[in-house]
């Protein structure tokens, strides 16, 4: 499972010219399932990710958590996360979890972000989605379960 977490100061997503899902500041995440993702291992991201301390604090050190600044977070599933660009031009996502499986862990996600912070937008599984972010910092970083 790979999540790409990007604090922001707005994000927001439109499926067919209507915004769908809009946060101010917080985390706009990027969700990718892979085929041997389990809910244990999206439970040790989600911990990790309302957990992160990376908004400043009084003294400009990045100290302080989504609970700390009253945060909101715009999930997003997108399975080319899983791209694998090896060989040739034209990546292969062999890798990403099976559609019914990744949109499973997706909606499993939400509900568990939902527990820790009040307010959790999201996209559309499988979506022509339009993503708008100010990426704040710019400050992003990549949580890879294989990495945990």
């Amino acid at each position: 499972m790979k999540f790409v977490i990007q604090r922001v100061t707005e994000a927001s997503v439109s499926v067919e010219g209507e915004v769908i899902g809009k946060i101010g500041k917080g985390f706009l995440v990027l969700i990718g399932v892979g085929e041997s993702d389990t809910k244990e291992i999206a439970d040790k991201l989600v911990k990790k990710l309302v957990g992160l301390r990376i908004f400043e604090d009084e003294n400009g050190k990045t100290n302080l958590a989504l609970k700390d600044v009253d945060g909101e977070l715009l999930l997003i599933s997108q399975f080319t996360l899983y791209a694998n660009c090896k060989k040739g031009y034209r990546p292969s996502f062999t890798e990403a979890g099976a559609p019914d499986k990744a949109n499973e862990l997706y909606e499993y996600i939400i509900e568990e972000c939902r527990k820790a912070v009040p307010s959790v937008q999201k996209g559309q599984f499988g979506a022509d989605m339009k993503v708008s972010l100010i990426n704040d910092g710019p400050f992003t970083i990549l949580l890879d379960s294989e990495q945990l």
